[in-house]
């Protein structure tokens, strides 16, 4: 998996892990941890430090509640508390001498947060997204992410000297994220964390472990630091290598020479050049698999104007109150809306109906002309059991060749044996990137999107986000990736009070309840902002294209029309001295402008 792998962080720093899905990032864990015994090499841990390991799918079979499941993280406290109540009913009934070591044990108590432990364990469970009606809940009763969020809320409460944390991002809303950022950062000990959440990585992480094709490199600052350091690497790398490469011919090509003169201080020549050229210290080759490849969502048709209207929409459960309701707004072509609110709001609801899998309770949905729906869910529906992965792909898209097939699987981190691989065998998280490589293959003019880069590693989410930035359709997602919501939206339903605003519409911030507007107002604000930057550096990546693609098909025919002409004045029986004029004229005009055609080209690219 990885080999030679050295790094030290020191204590309060916060370290962000990253790499392709299969690096080996969570068996690292395994290592630091000694739930696994490395091949090679040496841990070092200072001396006792706790640790503490929240893993990504966290198996809780307790009888407990979900309160008192974080209350049993702290037995000291919780035995010294009945400890105290003993002593003050002895000391009430008379007994006073146990007044001092009341007193002793009382003062200890409250050092070690005795008074506030049961507050803070609240605290942390409803700013992970609890619910204060849930604290009586059976701890095995809950969903796997809800797990996962309690065995995160235990291992906060607890505050170990090391704090490890494989995805903790995962199963969060935006609030619950923004919460355990702020906790993190403020955080007076050291964190260890595997994320493919870039945002997250960029507020939290002080510096960052790359693995990469079985190396690591430690790289100090933030994810956006990082990124931008390993670009430039690679570019310096591949410079390096060219230029090495150069010189390595230039002197084979000395050796050869000297070889085939053939005398004696030749001959010496040549050896002592050869000599040199073993002892160089070769630069490897970049690896080609590390240059990303593109896919691209298609368009069958151009749908109409207007997509979708949606005219009061309601929805509830039978006997329960209403998830959301009095929802009107208007999708037109080319409009990427996202759809933001806490777990448990409707947003998965909104998208079935949108997607036309589920009906609402009351209002209406309509489409308008030649709207083809393209819809990936967090269930990952529509897959053979049966069938490899590459089966599932070819008895979909039986027009595309091998190597697009297999371009296309390589991108969502699908390779080697990997594609021989049966669907039934699969995990959660490959038949996820396996529906989503799917529905990219498709024709859809309108995509609709549940939490599509749950279970992608940053590179297949980069692939993704420039993949629906050139797609020519329109977009419908709800997502908890905030870097990709701002990379990409251009419109939002944001969740509130019961209801989704449009922040785009007047309505979406006066049909809000008075109380409520003056917050709604600049949470919509900040994030209308947002949209507005990110839809205009859309907009004008797209004009760039555009005026990209003018310029080099007009290239293309000013070069054609020149070696046209040149192709007419050579003609043996061309004798007429004023067409043959007309035509060197046209052919200098042509040469100008092609230089000039050439130089916007350079400016463009």
């Amino acid at each position: 998996m990885f080999d030679n792998l050295s790094f030290s962080i020191n204590e309060r720093e916060k370290l962000g892990i990253v790499g392709a899905n299969g690096v080996g990032k969570t068996t690292l864990f395994r290592v630091l941890t000694g739930e696994e015994k490395q091949d090679s090499g040496e841990v070092f841990i200072s001396s006792e430090k706790k640790i503490a390991l929240l893993k990504q799918n966290s198996e809780i079979d307790s009888e407990l509640s979900v309160y008192e499941y974080v209350l049993s993280k702290f037995p000291d406290l919780i035995r010294t508390e009945a400890e105290l109540q003993i002593m003050e009913d002895r000391i009430n009934a008379g007994d006073s001498f146990l007044a001092e070591k009341y007193s002793q044990t009382h003062e200890l108590f409250e050092r070690e947060g005795g008074y506030v432990f049961r507050s803070r364990c609240r605290g942390v469970l409803v700013n992970l997204g609890f619910d204060e009606a849930r604290f009586d809940d059976p701890a095995r009763s809950l969903s796997g992410g809800e797990k996962t969020r309690l065995a995160l809320a235990a291992i906060l409460l607890t505050e170990p000297d090391i704090l490890m944390l494989d995805e903790p991002t995962n199963h969060l809303d935006t609030s619950a994220l923004e919460w355990l950022e702020d906790f993190l950062r403020q955080y007076k000990k050291t964190v260890i964390v595997i994320s493919h959440d870039r945002y997250f990585l960029d507020r939290v992480a002080t510096c960052i472990l790359d693995i990469d094709h079985g190396t690591g490199k430690l790289y100090k600052g933030n994810y956006s630091t990082f990124a931008d350091k390993k670009k430039k690497d690679r570019e310096i790398l591949e410079k390096h290598y060219r230029d090495q490469q150069k010189e390595i011919k230039r002197i084979e090509e000395f050796i050869e020479q000297q070889r085939r003169w053939n005398r004696e201080k030749n001959i010496i020549a040549a050896e002592s050049r050869q000599k040199a050229l073993d002892r160089m210290e070769k630069i490897e080759a970049p690896d080609k698999d590390k240059s990303p490849i593109k896919l691209r969502f298609t368009e069958a048709v151009r749908s109409g104007s207007e997509v979708i209207h949606c005219e009061k929409v309601a929805f509830g459960y039978f006997a329960s109150p209403l998830l959301f309701s009095d929802l009107t707004f208007t999708l037109f072509r080319g409009e990427r809306l996202f759809i933001s609110g806490r777990n448990g709001c409707g947003k998965s609801t909104l998208i079935k109906i949108l997607a036309q899998k589920s009906r609402p309770t009351s209002g209406s949905v309509s489409y308008g002309t030649n709207v083809l729906i393209g819809y990936y869910d967090q269930e990952n529906q529509g897959l053979t059991g049966s069938d490899t992965v590459l089966d599932e792909l070819w008895n979909t898209y039986p027009d595309k060749g091998v190597t697009e097939i297999r371009n296309s699987l390589a991108a969502f981190d699908f390779r080697g044996d990997d594609i021989i691989k049966s669907i039934d065998s699969l995990s959660g998280g490959e038949k996820a990137r396996l529906s989503l490589l799917k529905l990219m293959l498709g024709k859809h003019n309108l995509l609709i999107l549940d939490e599509p880069t749950n279970h992608l590693d940053i590179s297949s989410r980069e692939v993704l986000e420039d993949a629906l930035i050139n797609y020519p359709g329109t977009l419908i997602a709800v997502s908890h990736d905030r870097y990709f919501v701002n990379k990409l939206a251009s419109r939002r339903l944001t969740y509130i009070n019961g209801r989704f605003a449009d922040p785009d519409t007047a309505d979406g911030v006066l049909e809000l309840s008075a109380a409520d507007r003056e917050t709604s107002e600049e949470k919509i604000s900040d994030v209308k902002k947002d949209y507005l930057s990110a839809k205009k550096a859309a907009s004008e990546k797209r004009k760039k294209e555009r005026a990209i693609q003018k310029n080099e098909e007009e290239i293309v025919l000013t070069e054609s029309r020149i070696d046209e002409i040149a192709a007419e004045m050579s003609r043996s029986d061309m004798t007429d001295h004023v067409r043959l004029a007309e035509l060197y004229e046209e052919n200098e005009k042509l040469e100008e402008r092609l230089l000039e055609l050439y130089e916007m080209k350079e400016a463009l690219t």
